[in-house]
């Protein structure tokens, strides 16, 4: 196998397991239920990398954390999806924002951190 067939069996094997799990967990990472958490997909995407380097950082590169890899890479895809469909976490703060200035006029702002209270 040369290394094209190398880089084009790898990728199947990331295209298979992010199918598998899109099937199986419905979507929930590009478009999450949103019942405890009100994170945007992309800023739940980027936490999910998070604990994947995590992972790796404890526990190291081995075969029994392959699948570590493989999640990691599924994960940086779906980032690359989350952001082409405009779920950039920027712009989800920036509307969250107006929207918690717009629906309380009594809301008073710390413009040092960017948070808004309700009083």
């Amino acid at each position: 196998m040369d290394r094209r067939d190398q880089i084009v069996a790898a990728c199947n094997r990331v295209k298979q397991l992010l199918l598998e799990k899109n099937d199986a967990y419905g979507d929930s990472a590009l478009s999450p239920l949103n019942i405890f958490s009100q994170a945007s997909a992309e800023y739940g995407i980027r936490n999910r990398i998070d604990d994947k380097l995590k992972r790796i950082k404890n526990a190291g590169l081995s075969d029994a954390t392959e699948d570590t890899l493989l999640d990691l890479v599924g994960y940086l895809i779906l980032l690359i999806i989350a952001r082409d469909e405009g779920h950039d976490i920027q712009n989800h703060i920036r509307k969250e924002r107006a929207a918690s200035v717009n629906d309380n006029q009594s809301a008073t702002s710390d413009t040092r951190w960017g948070i808004t209270y309700d009083g």
